[in-house]
């Protein structure tokens, strides 16, 4: 077997992970399709700013807003003062954002489950400290 670079192992780990969760929100979530219910799995609880929600799906601020006006105009998200920037605007789950966003969070730990039993908890706990720290970012 050849030895692949890290980098693409993880791309082909992320590529399989993929496959097995879109159809996974596609089941679960199905009133979102899987990137708005990838994008409804980054707001926050009490609201998140759209830069802040481009930053961290790795997307730009012009592609997240187009996604938070089609999740505003499907009734999933809404967009509110920003109690820390009266000038800034946050964005909130509506109470169908969150049942959705409940839903796809179920799809994701099923497909996450599935991977922590066939790797075993020490091994999991592994991969997962490893993938934090090789994705942990300086704020």
């Amino acid at each position: 077997m050849p030895q692949y670079s890290v980098s693409h192992l993880l791309q082909e780990a992320f590529r399989q992970l993929d496959q097995e969760i879109t159809p996974a929100l596609e089941d679960r979530a199905s009133e979102l399709t899987p990137s708005q219910a990838r994008a409804l799995l980054l707001v926050d609880r009490a609201g998140t700013r759209l830069t802040e929600l481009a930053r961290r799906a790795g997307v730009t601020k012009q592609a997240m807003m187009q996604m938070v006006d089609d999740l505003q105009e499907a009734g999933f998200v809404r967009r509110t003062p920003d109690p820390a920037d009266a000038r800034a605007k946050a964005v909130r789950l509506t109470s169908r954002g969150v049942r959705q966003r409940a839903l796809a969070r179920q799809a994701v730990q099923m497909v996450e489950s599935r991977i922590r039993r066939g790797l075993g908890p020490r091994r999991y706990a592994a991969l997962r400290s490893a993938l934090e720290d090789l994705t942990v970012r300086e704020e």
